[in-house]
């Protein structure tokens, strides 16, 4: 995987006086650069593929790859790439130059369609579960049309696929891809029922990135942050979130020059960043779009955290996208919040304008509580690392079970859609006014409802935010078992419709009793209380829900045959490929806890334990020098403090060279086992817990060294931007 340098050459400064919309989408090959280099009817054509899913026409390929470089070209652009995103959860690109031998001794510039169209990346040394051995090499990446090429300093980026030779996905986007046309088809045979002029059904997305800023110098003197991306030790600084006052405060200087800084090449890069602010935790900040389609939404998801990383640095900052960077201290989400829209409009918003269009909003409300309750658990394995292992359940947004906030007023509709007459069913108001007696306040309009922080799946109006995705992850994994679960409980929604109109009943009385009926069979899935509390993880498990906490053991439910009968019937990912995306689940969740423990075992044994006696043995000198100048009995007294704490510096270091001992130990007991699954089980339920045993020791430490002698930087310095 390839980290590239973002800045432009040289940084193009924007003008005060220039505004986004002149320069949004700069460096984008969008529709407007389409019709300006290509030809009227290539133009036509490949317009036709991206908003209508038509074949895509190789016989055009080598005239839009000649507008593609022609406006390469006059972009200083030397260099193109397939660019794709592997099951690394970051992006992969290999640059070749528009060159070719002429035939005659020298060189030509070329670009032709077969060079955009197809490229061939190594696929041996990428994750693949055993679907390709390390001498089995040849993978392929293929042009996505629907995501618009980009640059990124002297090179052109072609958003790609990535699949193995043997035609299994190898990455994200080709199954999401799959997942997207399955819920638009299965979406838009539902809307017909309630408008026949409904061609097509678009999935959008908006997500949430929230980040947390560090001083570069202080990053790179914590050789945890460098190595894990988290501290894997530190002791609660006096003061961080609980004052509340971080939250949506004043940005400080620094980090609004690079908010702006980013804002401005995200912008370039067609990205429409809108919101910024403060987040919960001290130094934790959140950057958000206007929503997108989904496809396009998740590809400038991951251009934007590669590009947010180098202009951080570029402005003295390290960004810490890992979803628990800090002990005692919220971590970051990327709250994704999903919505499905029509060429004639939203599909989950209301109140619509009539009876039939109420109809139309409940149905694909109801729908979409059937598919998470059905797959709940696949749900929250979608989401599911062992870095967003250490947020969620943490006592903050949001806990580790999947329900559904509605809100009152969808919840009283759906109870009374559920028990009244046929003929009072969809009576949904809208936005209520409230009158503050605040003569200079104009009166407000309330959303019919309210938000639930604690619901990892809310509906919010006119979407769902599904609030438990990780800040770090890529958010095609989540949206690829969301669709696939929505378009599989739309599809069987209108075989159950279809079934019983052949059966002689009229098409409304029939949608509204399947509607009834699911209902009823999802009402567990829907919970409006406090997510945090005790009382519902026990509640969750009376409900059936999936209330496991292993990462290793909740991955088992992408092997369930409900879940493997679900992508199959959707044509989105066949067993073969979901066995093997779970072997590189729990493999890589082994290697992050593994990488984890031995940086923890490196940083006790010769930082902490050195730090730690270096301070007991000033101690122990500063003892000795009271009893030359004073009596015993005196000096007894004086050195009272001094000998308790060197005592407990024993006791503390011999307790951590111990746990290293045993976390060692640990580890190589877990790398014997063969099985990728059991081994991931190992880590969890054998190193993990020693890990924290060590850092319970070590924070107690930090409290009792001298600050001067203590190596690594601490909270209160990791954690406020001067």
């Amino acid at each position: 995987m390839v980290e590239k340098a973002f800045s432009k050459k040289p940084l193009e400064v924007i003008s005060p006086t220039e505004r986004p919309s002149e320069f949004f989408g700069k460096y984008v090959f969008t529709r407007a650069k389409m019709y300006k280099y290509l030809q009227r009817d290539v133009y036509e054509k490949l317009i036709d593929v991206i908003d209508n899913g038509a074949p895509l026409d190789r016989s055009i390929a080598d005239a839009v790859a000649k507008g593609m470089k022609q406006w390469a070209d006059e972009n200083g652009v030397t260099h193109y790439t397939h660019w794709f995103q592997p099951l690394t959860e970051g992006t992969a690109e290999k640059h070749d130059a528009f060159i070719e031998h002429d035939g005659k001794g020298g060189m030509m510039e070329e670009f032709s369609g077969k060079l955009l169209v197809q490229q061939e990346p190594d696929a041996s040394s990428f994750p693949s579960g055993g679907i390709r051995a390390t001498f089995e090499a040849r993978g392929y990446s293929a042009w996505d049309p629907t995501s618009p090429v980009f640059i990124i300093d002297d090179t052109l980026c072609i958003p790609t696929i990535f699949i193995s030779y043997t035609g299994e996905a190898l990455d994200y986007k080709a199954p999401l891809k799959r997942a997207l046309r399955a819920v638009s088809e299965a979406a838009a045979a539902v809307a017909r029922y309630f408008d026949p002029n409904v061609k097509k059904v678009i999935t959008n997305l908006g997500w949430e990135q929230e980040y947390f800023l560090v001083d570069e110098d202080l990053y790179s003197a914590r050789p945890d942050l460098l190595l894990t991306g988290r501290t894997l030790m530190g002791h609660d600084s006096a003061k961080n979130q609980q004052m509340d006052d971080h939250y949506f405060g004043i940005i400080p200087d620094r980090v609004q020059a690079f908010m702006k800084d980013l804002e401005v090449q995200a912008l370039e890069l067609g990205i429409p960043v809108k919101t910024r602010h403060n987040e919960v935790a001290p130094n934790q900040f959140e950057l958000a779009p206007i929503y997108e389609e989904t496809n396009l939404a998740i590809d400038h998801n991951m251009l934007l955290m590669s590009l947010m990383k180098k202009v951080a640095r570029k402005h003295g900052f390290r960004v810490l996208l890992h979803e628990k960077p800090f002990a005692g201290i919220n971590g970051s989400g990327k709250h994704n919040n999903w919505s499905l829209s029509t060429d004639t409009g939203t599909l989950l918003h209301a109140p619509g304008k009539n009876a039939e269009q109420n109809l139309r909003f409940v149905t694909f409300i109801v729908e979409t509580l059937m598919a998470v309750y059905k797959h709940n658990g696949l749900l929250k394995a979608s989401i599911m690392s062992a870095t967003n292992a250490h947020r969620l359940g943490a006592n903050e947004a949001p806990p580790a079970i999947i329900s559904s906030f509605l809100g009152k007023q969808v919840s009283e509709l759906l109870e009374h859609i559920e028990k009244a007459d046929k003929d009072d069913l969809f009576s949904i108001a809208g936005k209520k006014k409230m009158e503050l007696d605040i003569p200079e306040i104009p009166e407000l309009l309330i959303d019919n409802t309210d938000r639930n922080r604690t619901s990892p799946f809310a509906f919010t109006g006119n979407r769902f935010e599904f609030r438990a995705v990780g800040s770090e992850a890529n958010c095609a994994s989540a949206m690829i078992a969301l669709n696939t679960a929505v378009a599989e409980a739309l599809t069987n929604f209108k075989q159950r419709v279809d079934a019983l109109i052949a059966a002689g009943q009229d098409k409304t009385s029939a949608i509204i009793d399947v509607v009834r009926e699911d209902i009823r069979t999802c009402r567990p899935i829907h919970f409006d209380g406090n997510g945090y509390s005790d009382e519902w993880v026990e509640e969750a498990t009376r409900r059936g829900l999936d209330v496991e906490k292993s990462c290793p053991i909740i991955f088992d439910r992408y092997l369930d045959e409900d879940t493997i009968r679900m992508f199959e019937s959707q044509s989105v990912m066949n067993r073969k490929e979901l066995a093997a995306r779970n072997e590189v689940k729990w493999e890589t969740y082994t290697k992050i806890i593994q990488i984890e423990a031995r940086v923890m075992g490196d940083l006790s044994m010769n930082h902490i334990i050195p730090v730690a006696t270096h301070y007991q043995s000033q101690l122990a000198k500063n003892v000795q020098n009271m009893y030359t100048i004073f009596d015993k009995e005196e000096a007894d007294k004086l050195t009272v403090r001094n000998k308790n704490i060197i005592k407990e510096i024993a006791e503390r270091t011999q307790a951590i060279e111990t746990g290293v001992e045993e976390l060692v130990e640990a580890r190589k007991v877990a790398n014997r086992i063969t099985s990728e699954r059991e081994k991931a089980i190992a880590y969890h339920d054998t190193v993990e817990p020693k890990m924290e045993e060590i850092r319970y020791q070590i924070d107690k430490l930090e409290l009792l060294v001298s600050d001067e002698c203590w190596t690594l930087p601490k909270y209160r310095e990791l954690l406020f931007i001067r």
